[in-house]
């Protein structure tokens, strides 16, 4: 059995969006959880209206990154949650993420420094 390699980097950089979303689902969510998630983690400034969540989603299921889990039996609310692809994605976000805001403030606090 041939196994499929992947490249996690094809899909960064990520959108402020589709790394909130993908932040949501370390846990099982459906679509409204996770819109209140994102919400609430992005401190009111992400708000996904349900035509935009749904279209990511289904981008994201197609891309391997998430995935439909078995609910309550309700089959109305589709719950979704991380792959290990997805899990990897979110996690390159965050180096990526993380060394441009290192890279920003050492630049801005060296140039501001020698100006005021």
């Amino acid at each position: 059995m041939k196994v499929k390699k992947t490249n996690p980097e094809r899909y960064l950089p990520l959108t402020q969006a589709t790394f909130y979303i993908l932040l949501s689902l370390t846990e099982p969510l459906h679509g409204y959880g996770i819109m209140q998630k994102v919400d609430g983690m992005s401190g009111g400034e992400v708000k996904l209206g349900p035509g935009t969540l749904y279209g990511a989603l289904n981008k994201l299921e197609k891309q391997g990154l998430i995935q439909k889990t078995e609910g309550t039996g309700d089959d109305r609310r589709k719950q979704y949650i991380l792959t290990n692809e997805g899990w990897t994605v979110a996690e390159l976000e965050f180096k990526r993420l993380s060394k441009l805001v290192a890279v920003s403030k050492s630049i801005l606090r060296n140039k501001r420094g020698g100006n005021e």
